[in-house]
């Protein structure tokens, strides 16, 4: 049973199940666990957020002496939006930027797919260019950028969401073109012009272009690195670097400073320059974020890709590592949950989302297809959850659960348009 508290009334023992207030501020909201470590009831205490939920299923119930709540008949059984999510203030697309004509998601899909077919052949063939040393042109990387470009501002979610999905072998050229989709989307969220969101693409689409460098035993291993191995894998941003600048093909100082800064951190712990805040680019702190989210959510040889909803939650967690700015527009312009993410809704079914809502960020439209009373599956229902007089609602993420259905993609893919 959820029961809604102020803070200052959570004591050790008890199952904290979600923060309310701002999302991206407050220290505990990616997790539901019992506080037995008197450092983190400080932290929640004194990080600004004024109430909490409290699962009394699982940890310890307000004591009635000391509550100083009313009685718990009276309070409402409704949880809060998962994890106090409320909204996330960014820039809305800027006045410079050209307008494609709006699309549905659908009408989009069919275009984007041969889009990122076209992609993944360039890439490869870009890197297969790479390693036999020859240089690389920028001029030839903007006839696929714009081709993005312009389907991210007919339809983000298309591209973006069929770009993430990839097979293990094609991991290596198919992360370049989503990095890509993915920068795109991210400049213009954060209100940048055409030619701004051109050299964001370009740089998405080289920025590990270094990795032609690293072994390939060791780029292509199927378990863990080494430490040897890592301290090698690490040395990829400077050696693209090294490659782009050296070959004479006019890739822009920015884009240059992807290639080499997208795996430094606003704390500093980063690499290779252990850069920290404003030392950053802003174009790197976007690349940051672009190329994790990517890298998290697919498949590889070693692993399976993580739920896209608790990629989401796992890297707001994750203090220090990316621009709190950034980030939130990041998530503004992908939804807090993304397409593919499975989730509960309160009616007790699970559902995967096939679009975002950019103007709902906690109500996307999803396919219902499980009912966890029956612990059956069930006819496909489509749902937009911001629909007027729609009663459900997300209540949690469920991506830990994802693989016990199989492939659930083709829910909110023409199954034609899957990679194979």
């Amino acid at each position: 049973m959820l029961k809604k508290i102020s803070t200052s009334d959570l004591r050790l023992g008890m199952h904290l199940h979600a923060l309310e207030g701002s999302w991206i501020s407050h220290p505990f909201w990616r997790s539901r666990f019992v506080v037995t470590d008197p450092a983190d009831l400080r932290a929640i205490r004194d990080c600004g957020v004024r109430e909490c939920w409290i699962d009394v299923a699982l940890g310890l119930d307000v004591a009635p002496a000391d509550s100083g709540l009313p009685d718990p008949r009276h309070l409402s059984a409704q949880p809060a939006p998962l994890h106090g999510v409320t909204a996330v203030a960014t820039a809305a697309p800027g006045p410079a930027a050209s307008r494609e004509p709006d699309r549905s998601m659908t009408a989009e899909m069919a275009e984007a797919h041969a889009i990122v077919r076209r992609g993944r052949k360039a890439v490869k063939s870009m890197l297969a260019e790479a390693r036999l040393g020859r240089s690389l042109d920028a001029e030839g990387c903007l006839p696929l950028v714009d081709d993005i470009r312009r389907s991210v501002q007919r339809n983000a979610g298309a591209i973006v969401s069929l770009a993430r999905l990839k097979t293990k072998d094609d991991y290596t050229y198919m992360h370049s073109v989503a990095v890509c989709a993915l920068m795109v989307s991210l400049a213009r969220q954060l209100g940048h012009d055409d030619e701004a969101c051109r050299m964001a693409g370009v740089a998405g689409l080289v920025h590990d272009i270094g990795k032609v460098a690293m072994p390939l035993e060791v780029l292509n291993k199927p378990g863990k690195l080494t430490a040897d191995e890592y301290q090698t894998m690490k040395l990829h941003p400077q050696r693209g670097h090294a490659l782009l600048k050296q070959g004479g093909g006019a890739f822009s100082e920015p884009v240059l400073d992807v290639v080499l800064h997208h795996h430094e951190r606003v704390d500093g712990t980063g690499y290779p320059h252990g850069l920290a805040g404003d030392q950053i680019a802003e174009l790197a702190r976007m690349g940051a974020v672009c190329d994790v989210y990517d890298a998290i959510t697919s498949n590889r040889p070693y692993k399976a890709g993580w739920d896209p909803a608790e990629s989401i939650a796992r890297m707001a967690g994750w203090a220090g590592h990316f621009d709190k700015r950034i980030f939130a527009a990041f998530v503004q312009s992908l939804g807090i949950y993304p397409v593919g993410s499975v989730v509960r809704l309160a009616s007790q079914r699970l559902a995967i989302v096939a679009e975002p809502n950019p103007q709902a960020l906690t109500a996307p439209v999803v396919q219902v297809f499980y009912s966890l009373r029956s612990e059956m599956r069930i006819p496909p229902q489509r749902l937009d959850l911001a629909a007027p007089g729609c009663s459900d609602r997300i209540v949690a993420r469920e991506g830990d659960r994802a693989d016990q259905f199989g492939r659930l993609d083709d829910l909110w893919l023409d199954p034609q348009l899957l990679p194979r």
